[in-house]
């Protein structure tokens, strides 16, 4: 293991291959599988039940791991994997280092120094090695922050008979896996091409100078034979850096390097910036899985791995209430899923389902339409599944009030978590705390109606006075908000509820409307930047709104749509969506 020190441990096991073929027809391709892990712990299990589920015969795989330089439980993690699941593939092939836990010359576990470079390099080039003396036919190079959903990737980069190919992985900012531009210089060069590629404007495979993480080589093709990751072509002059040395070889062997993006293969976790830590690392990994619950498919953990449960909390608040509809189960399991790898734990509240309500229900209710409310996009009035969402949230507010709670928050379930959403939320209440600021409800997403900048709040980062908004997807709510939301009767004279609280903050536009509610004296703020967005938009392929897609709230025979309502079109101010500000970039 060179540069890895003196306590390195070399295990092989050999077992017997099991449906290496189908008893029938020619034996699938041998394949040397290289996995690297180092500090991995939090994504590792993610890896390895993609490759359990990978859609190749296990006996055909010869597997080839590393670990190294540990801080965290990835040798456990990982050799506890290999022995539950090592005697189903052809052969394992398992080199571990504990000890030391970082290289002499880095800077933290996330820094990439130059000896850390050179024993990936070596690592590599002996898998290399392995894989040409084993006479197999690929080896598929994998790292642990790439997650396979597509359990077809295998055989699909096969079947495209490349010399290198690598599965275009999808993240949660601009990031991939590939490179569209190289300088003469061995740099990044931005060009068109990349953005199309990576938002699939254009599918296909494409020639590219670079792939990384996980990509496939064909030894079979004589030109690939000519390919090294250690030592360095005897002309690089490059930065040292086994993807680029690697981009290097393949540049000087003549050998060219495709990446496809015909299909949805799996995500590839944003790294991040060499002064983080593994805890920002991980933060980064569960933002990743967050949106693949999202967007789908999901990841899924290895069932052979033994996991800690982990602690639950409520964020410091008093309680975390989730809505849902009962005739909604996925959004109620997603959001839990989400919560729990967010460590949040909330009481989920059955939703007020407006579309069973008759005439007599909301009359024993004591609801009534505002005089003169219309919608101001479609010109329709109330829905009822706009009575049981101000309903659902209705109810909320009096179990706070009559719980006593200080301070909760409120998710829907349509939600989509920005990265590191605890912490931040957290520091944001810390902040608020000692600047002594009072407040009753703070928006954590929100739809900003008007233009206009809005005031910061001294003493707070990152909130804002909110002015005129739509959505109650999110929000942190005081004891003494509640009370104010209740004390102006609103039930008897209904609007929706995300027009409501711009009302009772005085922020709302209509003049007509706030006359009916007094006093407006709510104290209402927001995060800025966003803690999160709707998982979807108005007009996107997974849409769905209970509230917009109803019937007329005292009329059943009149149905409506989303049609001409702009409440729930993605905001063109935040037009990026969920990317984070901070990484929007490819790089």
């Amino acid at each position: 293991m060179g540069a890895a020190g003196p306590l390195c441990a070399l295990l092989l096991l050999l077992a017997t291959g099991t449906g290496t073929g189908t008893g029938t027809g020619p034996a699938p391709p041998r394949l040397v599988l290289a996995l690297l892990a180092r500090n991995a712990q939090h994504s590792l299990p993610h890896c390895l039940g993609a490759l359990e589920r990978l859609d190749y015969p296990a006996g055909s795989i010869a597997l080839w791991c590393a670990t190294d330089h540990n801080s965290d439980n990835t040798t456990a993690m990982l050799q506890e994997w290999l022995g539950a699941v090592g005697q189903d593939y052809h052969s394992v092939a398992l080199k571990v280092q504990e000890e030391p836990s970082s290289y002499p010359d880095e800077l933290g576990p996330k820094h990439w120094s130059d000896k850390r470079y050179e024993n990936v390099m070596k690592l590599k080039q002996e898998a290399l090695t392995y894989a040409r003396e084993q006479q197999a036919d690929y080896i598929l190079f994998m790292d642990t922050d790439s997650i396979l959903t597509n359990n077809q990737t295998l055989k699909f980069l096969m079947a495209q008979n490349k010399s290198v190919v690598a599965p275009m992985l999808d993240s949660q900012t601009f990031y991939s896996n590939f490179w569209c531009g190289i300088t003469p210089q061995g740099f990044y060069r931005r060009t068109p091409d990349y953005f199309p590629t990576k938002n699939r404007q254009r599918r296909g495979c494409f020639r590219v100078p670079m792939v990384y993480a996980t990509f496939l080589i064909d030894l079979r093709k004589e030109e690939t034979s000519h390919l090294a990751f250690y030592p360095p072509h005897p002309n690089y002059t490059w930065a040292f850096d086994d993807i680029i040395v690697f981009a290097y070889s393949c540049q000087e062997a003549g050998v060219e390097v495709h990446v496809c993006n015909q299909q949805h293969f799996g995500y590839i976790n944003v790294p991040v910036k060499a002064h983080q830590t593994l805890e920002d690392d991980h933060a980064n990994f569960v933002h990743l899985t967050l949106e693949a619950m999202v967007d789908g498919p999901p990841m899924q953990r290895s069932r052979h791995i033994s996991l800690l449960p982990r602690p639950l909390t409520k964020m410091g608040f008093d309680e975390i209430f989730l809505i849902n509809l009962v005739r909604r189960p996925d959004r109620r399991q997603r959001m839990l899923a989400s919560l729990q790898e967010l460590e949040i734990i909330p009481r989920v509240v059955d939703a007020v389902d407006g579309s069973t309500l008759n005439s007599s229900d909301i009359k024993v209710l004591g609801v009534d339409l505002l005089p003169g409310y219309y919608d101001p996009f479609s010109g329709r009035t109330l829905t009822k599944g706009e009575v049981g969402c101000f309903l659902s949230h209705y109810n909320i507010w009096k179990e706070i009030v009559s719980r006593g709670l200080e301070r909760s928050v409120v998710f829907e379930d349509d939600v989509r978590f920005e990265a590191a959403f605890p912490a931040r939320l957290q520091r944001l209440m810390d902040e608020l705390e000692r600047a002594q600021q009072d407040w009753d409800l703070i928006y954590l997403g929100r739809k900003q109606v008007n233009d206009e900048d809005e005031a910061p709040v001294e003493g707070v980062r990152n909130l804002v006075v909110a002015g005129y908004s739509y959505w109650t997807l999110a929000y942190a709510i005081s004891h003494h908000g509640a009370q104010k939301l209740l004390a102006t009767k609103p039930l008897s004279k209904m609007l929706p509820v995300d027009e409501y609280l711009p009302i009772m903050y005085d922020k709302h536009p209509n003049e007509d409307y706030k006359r009916h509610f007094s006093p407006r004296d709510l104290l209402v703020f927001s995060a800025h930047p966003l803690l999160v967005y709707p998982t979807h938009y108005a007009g996107d392929s997974n849409w769905l709104s209970d509230t917009e897609t109803s019937t007329i709230w005292d009329d059943d025979a009149k149905k409506t749509d989303w049609a001409g309502s702009q409440k729930t079109l993605r905001d063109s101010r935040g037009s990026a969506g969920h990317l984070r500000s901070t990484a929007r970039d490819e790089l």
